[in-house]
């Protein structure tokens, strides 16, 4: 096992070497630059300014210095927030998100695995059907939907919960948000605990645990719920480097101070480094999580050998 996650974890060298170049040089292709959307702004400030974050210097001098500040850890600094370093950004905003990313999975999957299993132990029963249609409305609706609800409600209508803003982490500020991040996450383990669960109590195994006089816990908890669990955890994977990194809208309509609402203005406004910022933590969590998949993959199924 250890020398499959050595493995792993050199051949996601090269796999983040060519994830930072294509993003490196894909954002230089799109029209525009950091400093063209200020009004008023002289060809001379320009140019100082191009020349002080060395914009001036060939694209491939560019990148070579890029690569050379990354490997020191140095992800460069905001070109449209110059009190502040990307590092700097990141640091203050990605615990927030990851509290609100993690707290939104562990929710999903206790909840959406709760009712996937009872739906699948009263298949095409009341409480089956129950299931199936909120995991479908949970699904559908999108969180721009979902948060506005949860203020009215929760927030102006009953004063449960305050309607925005993080009050240092406060529990009664991080409710809203993890609600509004978790629902559609439940609605989608639900229906995909209901298949796979279904799926492992028709199994061979399961019938011959049953023929034992095995009782009914033991039998879904002890067994099937082990090959169940499976396509849970190919799904967490992702599902965890998205909420980890931060929600825009979430963050947005409850003044999250979180690193999603630096995604879509590093790339409006083309702030070169934040932008790489972005793409190399999302990266690195995208292949850090799907180690600890496969890994889980060899722990939860004993037929899964990567010796």
């Amino acid at each position: 096992m250890l020398i499959y996650v050595f493995r792993r974890l050199l051949t996601a060298i090269p796999t983040l070497f060519v994830i930072v170049t294509l993003a490196f040089f894909l954002i230089r292709v799109a029209p525009g630059g950091p400093f063209n959307q200020e009004r008023g702004l002289s060809p001379e400030i320009k140019a100082n300014l191009e020349a002080q974050f060395g914009l001036d210097d060939p694209i491939w001098l560019q990148y070579v210095h890029y690569l050379n500040n990354l490997l020191h850890g140095n992800f460069g600094p905001s070109y449209n927030l110059p009190d502040f370093t990307v590092g700097e950004l990141f640091a203050n905003g990605l615990p927030i998100s990851i509290q609100l990313g993690a707290a939104a999975l562990t929710l999903a999957l206790l909840v959406g695995g709760t009712l996937g299993i009872i739906a699948a132990l009263n298949q095409n029963k009341a409480g089956d059907y129950a299931v199936i249609a909120t995991a479908t409305a949970g699904s559908t609706i999108p969180s721009f939907v979902i948060a506005p609800v949860i203020q009215l409600v929760f927030g102006l209508t009953w004063n449960l919960l305050p309607i925005g803003g993080w009050n240092d982490g406060a529990l009664l500020n991080k409710i809203g948000p993890v609600l509004t991040l978790s629902l559609p996450q439940i609605a989608i383990v639900a229906r995909l605990m209901r298949g796979s669960m279904i799926e492992s109590l028709r199994a061979h195994h399961i019938r011959t645990a049953r023929a034992l006089g095995l009782s009914r816990w033991s039998v879904v908890v002890k067994h099937a719920l082990r090959g169940a669990v499976l396509p849970i955890i190919s799904y967490a994977g992702p599902a965890a480097a998205a909420l980890l990194t931060g929600s825009i809208i979430v963050e947005t309509i409850f003044a999250i101070p979180g690193v999603g609402r630096y995604f879509v203005d590093a790339a409006l406004n083309r702030d070169y480094t934040l932008v790489m910022g972005t793409v190399v933590v999302i990266a690195v969590f995208t292949i850090l999580f799907n180690l600890i998949v496969d890994i889980l993959y060899a722990v939860v199924d004993p037929r899964v050998r990567y010796d």
